[in-house]
């Protein structure tokens, strides 16, 4: 068995196979053991779980969790990586690797057909400029799922577990620690990966909650108030909230609010009128869906 995890190993099946980096896909493989064996520890991973890895690259991490895991289901977007994948891969019994792109792949049949419905863990090295939309599609789309362990741009790691007050709070926050515990694992500097990133990253854990810790009326309405808020967050919250077009109800349509309703709300709320949403908790922005 020929480990990836060494530039070496690396280098050897991307010349094999004429390879070429595609900026498109954000490609950047790992090549360290080390970090790849804190991953798992991280994620959890043990013989009872199915797991999903989302962007196998050349399968370096994938043969890590073939090794822990009861089935894998190895996710790659970029066709050209399929035949090295199924070189790689082809002594793990228990992989299958699917030429999809995550967001467009029915996961909840997969999971269905897999591990009869039950929750699966995801695993991933996320290229940078999609792993907002991926992260929410798999919330989103109520995939029965645990925990999603994923390497990051480390900004994009430390936006996802922040509080109020702070300039990297935003509407990723929120959403992420309202259907999950988000904690950041460990830091990895970009020397671990071909190419080098220029930015550093962090494997962050989310560990999926079985209930939302804020109950709201409409999740549609709660969300697209958080949004409002931040789409222009240098506006006092009355103002963002008033001038906003993308506010909507719990069925899905437009809807519009006052300046005199917002801040009658906020009011009741004992919050002042010119307060921003960067302010607001995730509790207080269920509870302005709520009363709103």
């Amino acid at each position: 068995m020929t480990y990836l995890a060494a530039p070496a190993a690396t280098l050897e099946v991307i010349n094999k196979y004429g390879f070429h980096f595609q900026k498109k896909y954000g490609q950047n493989f790992l090549i360290d053991a080390n970090i790849l064996e804190k991953i798992i520890e991280a994620a959890e991973i043990t013989r009872e779980d199915g797991v999903i890895e989302i962007g196998p690259g050349i399968g370096t991490m994938t043969q890590y969790l073939a090794e822990h895991a009861k089935w894998v289901a190895a996710v790659e977007i970029d066709k050209n990586l399929i035949p090295i994948l199924n070189e790689t891969l082809s002594e793990y019994k228990n992989v299958m690797v699917l030429n999809e792109d995550i967001l467009k792949l029915d996961i909840g049949r997969l999971v269905q057909e897999k591990n009869s419905g039950r929750p699966v863990k995801i695993v991933a090295n996320l290229p940078y400029y999609i792993t907002t939309p991926i992260i929410m599609g798999l919330f989103e789309s109520q995939v029965p799922l645990s925990s999603i362990t994923i390497m990051v741009q480390k900004e994009v790691a430390d936006r996802m577990q922040v509080g109020p007050g702070t300039k990297d709070y935003g509407a990723l926050s929120l959403a992420v620690q309202y259907y999950a515990k988000p904690e950041i694992m460990l830091k990895v500097s970009p020397s671990c990966f071909i190419p080098r990133p220029n930015v550093g990253s962090a494997v962050i854990r989310l560990t999926k909650f079985t209930e939302p810790p804020v109950q709201v009326e409409s999740e549609k309405k709660f969300f697209s108030i958080i949004r409002a808020a931040f789409n222009q967050r240098r506006k006092t919250l009355a103002n963002a909230l008033t001038n906003s077009i993308s506010l909507v109800d719990e069925k899905g349509n437009g809807m519009k609010v006052t300046r005199e309703h917002v801040c009658s709300v906020l009011d009741q709320m004992g919050l002042n009128q010119t307060i921003r949403g960067e302010a607001l908790t995730l509790e207080q922005f269920a509870h302005l869906s709520n009363i709103l």
